[in-house]
C-alpha cells in the first residue's frame, strides 16, 4: 500500500551516497560541480568587473539585467524544447554555447577592450542559454533516478551544487584580486575564463547520460507532435491548476526582486564601499555557498510531511543579509547572516523540487518548471537594473530596506494560502 509516511521514503545519508554507484547520476552530480562553480566565478567577478571598467554602480545593474532578463524570457521556451526535445542534448548544446560566449566575455576584459554594452550581449546570451538549461535539468533529474529516491537524489545534487558555489565564491574574490595584478577589469577576464572552461566540462559531462528511462511515458503521442504554441498552453494549464505552485512563485516573484538585487548589485557596492573590495565580498559569498551546503546535509536527513508549510518558512532567511547590510553590520556578520540563507534557501530547494517531481505530470515537468522560473525571476531584471540607480539618489540602507520587504511580506502572505499549508509529501493519487 502507497503511504503518506515521509519515512517510507529512502532519505538516509548512506541511501544518498549509494546512488553514486550508478555512472549516470555520477555524470550528472560531477556536472552539478562544475556548472555552478564556474557561474559563481562570474556573479561574483562580474560586478567588480564592471565597477572597475566604469565605477558606476548603474552599469553593474545593467549588466546583471541583461543577464537575467534574457534568462526569464528563454525559459518558457527551453521547457517547451526540453519536453519536445531530448533534455540530455540541449543541455550540451546550450552549455557548449555558453562556453564560447564566456569565451568572449573573458577576452574582452583581459585585453583591456571592454564595454558595458559588450557585457551586456554576451551576458544576454550567457542568460538565453542558461533559461534552455534550467527546465531541461529539472526534468532530466527523474529520468536518471529513481522516483523513491528523488528527495535524497534532491539533495545529493543541491550538496554538489551547493558545494560549487561555496568554492567558487570564495575562489572568485581570490581570483579578482590576485590574478589581475592590481586590476579588477583583469581579475574578472580571469575568473570568468575559468568560468568559459566549466561550461565546455559540464557539456562533456551531461553528453555521456544515458537516460534511465524514456522521456515520453509509453503510449503517448510523439513530443514532437503538435505546435509549440499548444505545449506551452498545455504547459501553463498544468501550471495554473496547482494554487500551491503558482502562488508560491507569486511569492518568488517579489522575494528574488529583492534578494537578487540586494545580493547581485548592492551587495558588491556594499563590499567596495565598506569593505575594499572583492575578497571580503568572496568571503561572504563562500559563507552563502557553506549554508547552502550544510542545507543539502541536512535535506538528506528530514522527512516532513507537509513540504511547502515548511520550506516556506525558510525562505524568511532570504532577509538576513540584506539586513545585516541594511544595519552597516560587520563583514562577518553579514557572512554569517549570508549562511542563514544559504540554509533557508537549499532546504526550500529541495523541498521545492521534489513537490514538482512528484506532484506534477512528467511529460509536463520541463514546462511547468519554466513556467516557474519565468514567474519567479519576471520582476528580478528591473530590480537588478533599479537597485544601482537607486544606491546613487536615496543610500545603501533605504534600497536594503525595501529589498529585506519585498522578501518578507511575500513569504509571510503566501503561508495564508491553505493549499500552501496543506500540501503532503506524496501526491494524493498515491495516498491511502
Amino acid at each position: 500500500m502507497a503511504t503518506n509516511d515521509p519515512a517510507s521514503s529512502e532519505l538516509r545519508f548512506d541511501a544518498a551516497i549509494a546512488q553514486l554507484r550508478d555512472a549516470d547520476f555520477r555524470r550528472l552530480f560531477a556536472a552539478r560541480l562544475v556548472s555552478p562553480f564556474g557561474s559563481q566565478l562570474t556573479l561574483v567577478a562580474m560586478a567588480f568587473g564592471v565597477l572597475g571598467l566604469t565605477g558606476e554602480e548603474g552599469d553593474v545593474g545593467v549588466v546583471l539585467f541583461a543577464f537575467t532578463a534574457s534568462y526569464a524570457v528563454t525559459t518558457v521556451l527551453g521547457g517547451a524544447l526540453a519536453d519536445r526535445w531530448d533534455r540530455r542534448r540541449l543541455i550540451v548544446a546550450a552549455e557548449a554555447f555558453a562556453g564560447v560566449v564566456q569565451t568572449a566575455s573573458a577576452a574582452l576584459l583581459l585585453t583591456g577592450r571592454a564595454h558595458v554594452w559588450q557585457l551586456a550581449l554576451l551576458m544576454a546570451a550567457n542568460g538565453a542559454a542558461f533559461g534552455i538549461v534550467a527546465p531541461a535539468v529539472v526534468g532530466l533529474i527523474p529520468l536518471v533516478v529513481e522516483r523513491r529516491r528523488l528527495q535524497s537524489a534532491n539533495a545529493l545534487l543541491s550538496v554538489a551544487h551547493s558545494s560549487a558555489l561555496l568554492a567558487g565564491g570564495a575562489a572568485a574574490g581570490w581570483i579578482v584580486a590576485f590574478a589581475g595584478g592590481g586590476s579588477n577589469v583583469t581579475g574578472a577576464g580571469a575568473a570568468i575564463a575559468l568560468d568559459a572552461a566549466s561550461f565546455f566540462a559540464t557539456a562533456a559531462l551531461v553528453a555521456r547520460i544515458r537516460p534511465r528511462v524514456a522521456q515520453r511515458p509509453v503510449g503517448a503521442p510523439d513530443a514532437r507532435d503538435g505546435s509549440m504554441l499548444r505545449d506551452l498552453r498545455e504547459g501553463f494549464g498544468e501550471f495554473v491548476a496547482h494554487r500551491w505552485l503558482w502562488t508560491i512563485v507569486a511569492q518568488w516573484t517579489l522575494v528574488l526582486t529583492g534578494y537578487l538585487a540586494g545580493m547581485h548589485v548592492v551587495g558588491p557596492i556594499v563590499a567596495e564601499r565598506r569593505w575594499g573590495g572583492p575578497l571580503a565580498w568572496g568571503g561572504v559569498a563562500a559563507a552563502l555557498g557553506a549554508g547552502l551546503l550544510v542545507g543539502g546535509l541536512v535535506a538528506m536527513r528530514v522527512a516532513v510531511r507537509r513540504p511547502m508549510l515548511v520550506g516556506t518558512c525558510f525562505v524568511f532567511a532570504f532577509a538576513a543579509p540584506l539586513a545585516a547590510m541594511a544595519l552597516d553590520a560587520p563583514v562577518a556578520i553579514v557572512a554569517a547572516a549570508a549562511f542563514a540563507a544559504g540554509l533557508g534557501n537549499e532546504l526550500f530547494a529541495v523541498l521545492w523540487y521534489t513537490a514538482l517531481h512528484t506532484h506534477v505530470a512528467p511529460d509536463k515537468l520541463s514546462r511547468v518548471s519554466a513556467w516557474d522560473s519565468l514567474g519567479s525571476v519576471g520582476l528580478a531584471p528591473l530590480g537588478q537594473l533599479g537597485a544601482g540607480f537607486l544606491v546613487g539618489a536615496v543610500g545603501l540602507g533605504p534600497t536594503l530596506g525595501l529589498a529585506v520587504a519585498l522578501v518578507v511580506v511575500p513569504t509571510a502572505l503566501v503561508l495564508l494560502v491553505p493549499e500552501v499549508r496543506r500540501l503532503e509529501s506524496a501526491p494524493p493519487r498515491e495516498a491511502g
